[in-house]
């Protein structure tokens, strides 16, 4: 089975599919350095740097070598809905939502998987949600819908995102869990020191979980490692905040010393990490006085050690914190392989 993966970013979602036996032919996104990474680490798929609003599904069918398009993944920014009164008008910020569903009536794929944040749902009571599934459903596909939460699949983070899966035969049912037990942010972490590593270096540890052991397969050396000099100020608060805990753990005089309702939280050892973000630096390793590093941040997504994140830092935790959970997606691959 061949897939296309639209808005790819550094291809999170390429990657759970590509475990799973499915073969993802080309991948296509707007950010130069997210392609490059998707091109380092997918090294038999081409990576496209294009504008998804403005580009013709004909114009990359040359870049397919012939190959079909069976299946169309991918995780088009939704956010540009725009809504007046009950239903969704059409306007420049929907272009690229609407060119995912142009994508698929010109491939027609046996498949399509569209991901996306929760509240796509519930966004005007339903509305943007029964528009996705009225386009798709005018092409002849069967619709099915439901938020899956990464920490079911294995991930060690409680990362919520909206699936939307077509099929052109048959209706999709979703997996159901696969783990008994969760995998906590200690089991994810603890192989990883409190220092900088420099990239291509060795482990300084053995793996101390199966899930490291998983994680670490296939690769010898560490990279991603580099930690964040806080200034001594923030060193000072974090430390007063105890693993799991949050502002409301510090005296009342610092609670407000940043004022967004996630400020000074850290990981809870014991638990599957909360939803990583894009490296907003209010989030903290349960143990050390600082943010985790993109390592770290990757580990918690379910990236594996042997995928490389290129660019500058602040970069490459957008990557990471913009991906679809591998883990996550391989789940929704192996069932969708079932129905194929």
């Amino acid at each position: 089975m061949n897939a296309l993966d639209l808005f790819c970013g550094c291809g999170g979602l390429s990657l759970g599919f590509e475990k799973a036996g499915v073969d993802v032919v080309m991948g296509i996104d707007s950010w130069q350095d997210a392609i490059n990474t998707f091109k380092f680490n997918h090294k038999n798929t081409k990576g496209l740097c294009r504008d998804l609003a403005t580009l013709n599904p004909q114009e990359i069918e040359k870049e397919l070598d012939g190959k079909t398009v069976d299946i169309i993944i991918g995780g088009p920014p939704c956010q540009g809905f725009s809504i007046a009164g009950k239903r969704v008008i059409d306007d420049d910020r929907n272009k690229l939502y609407k060119n995912f569903v142009k994508f698929v009536a010109y491939y027609r794929p046996k498949a399509f998987v569209l991901e996306n944040v929760p509240n796509i749902l519930s966004i005007g009571n339903g509305i943007v949600k029964d528009a996705i599934i009225k386009d798709f459903s005018d092409l002849g596909y069967s619709v099915q819908h439901k938020v899956l939460i990464a920490s079911d699949y294995g991930t060690p983070q409680n990362r919520r995102r909206a699936i939307f899966v077509g099929l052109q035969k048959g209706k999709f049912e979703f997996p159901e869990k696969t783990v008994e037990k969760y995998t906590t942010a200690l089991e994810a972490l603890s192989d990883l020191p409190k220092n900088s590593v420099a990239d291509g270096d060795k482990y300084p540890t053995e793996p101390l979980s199966e899930y490291q052991k998983m994680i670490r397969s296939g690769s010898q050396k560490l990279y991603n490692h580099q930690v964040t000099e806080h200034n001594a100020k923030t060193v000072e608060i974090i430390s007063k905040v105890p693993d799991g805990g949050n502002y409301k753990d510090l005296p009342e005089e610092l609670q407000n010393t940043r004022r967004v309702h996630i400020a000074w939280t850290r990981l809870n050892s014991q638990k599957p990490s909360f939803t990583i973000d894009t490296g907003h630096r209010h989030h903290f390793h349960y143990k050390f006085n600082r943010i985790p590093t993109v390592r770290e941040s990757a580990r918690i997504q379910s990236f594996p050690d042997d995928f490389i994140f290129l660019g500058t830092k602040t970069s490459q935790y957008k990557q990471v914190g913009n991906a679809v959970p591998p883990m996550l997606a391989k789940a929704i691959a192996v069932k969708l392989l079932n129905y194929l």
